[in-house]
């Protein structure tokens, strides 16, 4: 059993930065492959940044290349998301999900997931 929690989401103005945080309950942290994926009102809930396990290999959707990173603390069972420049389209709840294959977690999402944070960018 994974269990995640998300933390680090908030109300900023267009141009600023937030650092989401995803702490992980599960033994072999490392194991798991992360990833952080958003829903934005009257929307499906797209995918955003994923991680491998040892945070070697990361991808992006188009949409944040450039602007978000994820990384990972193996040591801390946390995952990051540091979103710099944001844009008002980037509000949403932004959710963290565990999966065992990296390719099906970008796909099709998390084994896993966490509550939600909620990220408003005011323009």
């Amino acid at each position: 059993q994974v269990t995640l929690v998300e933390s680090g989401g908030g109300l900023v103005q267009a141009g600023d930065s937030l650092r989401l945080s995803c702490a992980a309950s599960v033994r072999s942290f490392s194991s798991y492959q992360m990833g952080w994926f958003r829903q934005a009102p009257g929307k499906e809930r797209e995918f955003v940044a994923a991680s491998s396990g040892s945070g070697g290999i990361t991808y992006y959707a188009d949409s944040v290349k450039g602007r978000f990173t994820i990384s990972r603390d193996n040591a801390k069972n946390t995952v990051y998301l540091q979103m710099n420049s944001l844009k008002p389209e980037d509000t949403a709840v932004y959710y963290c999900a565990a999966r065992g294959s990296l390719t099906t977690l970008r796909l099709v999402g998390g084994d896993y997931w966490g509550q939600g944070t909620q990220v408003t960018v005011s323009s």
